[in-house]
């Protein structure tokens, strides 16, 4: 590169009425304070850090994910979804019954309209009759949206509250497109196990079947990392308790949201290096079969 004369003091390559002595240690154009991007050694100009982006492999998690999960984006977008989704149940209502005045000594919320409509429900008939509705009948989108609703404010902040506890960490760990199927996967488990093993026409709903998966998938993940587990065990254990002492708490849901993120978090820990994603893809997929299975099992009981 031609050197300017040396009674000339150079001049940023971006910033021409900004004077340096300092070069990038990558290409040596003079760069100023508002160009320099700190390196191993030296400072380097923004192409140059763009270059080296293009061409770096981006860090990844011990399970294959980006390590962008750190900021726990999704488990935030989450949080906000299942709020703005509690929102309109109350405005649905068209009162405050939505928010509290249910079960548990009235602090649990009633059920809504939204809820009737895209609530978990197997089978049942409107009110004076009319033809059949809910997952037997084709609604099969209510195994996923009713597992962003929830009955009253109470239901919603304990969840909430678990899913900012555990799902940070393991977004952390897994990042952020393996958390979120994980996620997915093991809210849809819960509600298909709720589907087939529960009565048919009774609405269920909250986003319990995908915590309680969570749970066990950072089970899954601490052990395959070699941490302590302490501390979490006791916890589920205590839910369980609460699952099967307390009244018109989904069991179906909360076993089998346990049972496929558990599941799912396997098939993501355990994983061959070689072909990594490739398997924990395939692990999905089989996951997701096997709930179809479930679901169609469950459908012809309910129709015949």
């Amino acid at each position: 590169m031609t050197q300017p004369p040396a009674n000339v003091v150079p001049v940023c390559y971006r910033h021409p009425n900004r004077e340096t002595y300092v070069r990038c240690t990558r290409c040596n154009q003079p760069i100023c304070p508002d160009c320099m991007n700190e390196a191993s050694v030296g400072f380097q100009c923004p192409d140059c850090v763009r270059q080296g982006a293009r061409t770096q492999r981006p860090a990844q998690t011990a399970f294959g994910g980006s390590r962008a999960g750190s900021a726990g984006t999704v488990t935030i977008a989450l949080i906000v979804v299942n709020i703005l989704a509690f929102i309109a149940t109350v405005i649905s209502s068209g009162g405050t019954d939505a928010v509290a005045g249910g079960g548990w000594g009235g602090l649990l919320g009633q059920q809504t309209p939204l809820h009737e409509g895209l609530g978990m429900l197997g089978a049942a008939t409107y009110p004076g009759g009319g033809p059949l509705h809910g997952v037997a009948a084709g609604e099969y989108y209510r195994l996923v949206t009713g597992m962003f609703l929830h009955f009253g404010l109470l239901h919603l902040a304990l969840n909430m509250w678990v899913l900012w506890s555990v799902g940070r960490p393991l977004e952390q760990t897994l990042g952020r497109a393996r958390y979120f199927a994980l996620y997915m996967i093991a809210g849809i488990g819960g509600n298909v196990a709720a589907y087939a093993f529960t009565a048919p026409n009774v609405i269920n709903a909250g986003a319990s079947g995908a915590v309680f998966g969570l749970f066990g998938a950072l089970i899954v993940v601490w052990r395959r990392m070699r941490l302590s587990v302490a501390g979490i065990v006791p916890v589920l254990i205590l839910n369980l308790v609460l699952t099967f002492s307390i009244s018109n708490i989904s069991v179906g849901g909360h076993i089998g949201g346990l049972i496929t993120g558990t599941l799912a978090a396997i098939g993501l820990a355990y994983a061959p290096r070689n072909h990594r994603t490739l398997v924990q893809v395939a692990a999905f997929v089989v996951l997701a079969l096997l709930l179809a299975v479930l679901v169609a099992w469950r459908t012809t009981d309910l129709i015949g």
